[in-house]
């Protein structure tokens, strides 16, 4: 699941790059124009979104290198950063916040270690159950 996760984020890095490119020209091509604060207003509209995607690069790329830093060599017996918690409907993995994807033909939940259901999972081990969606959920396993 990390090397997952992993191509989701170098996706997202590469989605932003795009954007950020993109911006920046759209910024550079803005032309006079004899509506006087058209122009600026352009430019100015292209800063600020050129700045908007540069911050979500930002957020791409600390989430990579925090990702990069959980251990997945090892098998968990209890859920903890770096363990793949698999359920009957769904399954968690926990080490960065990459939301809901559908890996597999599997729903997964890629979660930060410091998320609410993160949390809630922590130290609990396989047979163990806990609350997701309202709905009484019991983990079959961990590694």
């Amino acid at each position: 699941m990390k090397k997952q996760a992993e191509l989701l984020i170098r996706e997202r890095i590469a989605t932003t790059k795009l954007a950020i490119d993109n911006a920046q020209e759209a910024a550079n091509n803005e032309g006079k124009s004899s509506a006087g604060d058209k122009y600026e207003t352009g430019r100015a509209m292209g800063h600020l979104e050129k700045d908007m995607y540069a911050r979500q690069q930002a957020e791409n790329m600390k989430e990579l290198d925090l990702l990069q830093k959980v251990n997945t060599d090892i098998i968990y017996t209890h859920a903890q950063t770096g363990a793949y918690v698999r359920c009957s409907d769904h399954s968690f993995f926990i080490g960065v916040g990459l939301g809901k994807q559908q890996v597999d033909d599997q729903l997964i939940f890629f979660l930060s270690p410091y998320a609410p259901v993160a949390k809630l999972l922590l130290h609990k081990k396989a047979g163990d159950s806990f609350l997701f969606n309202k709905k009484e959920t019991v983990i079959l396993e961990i590694f």
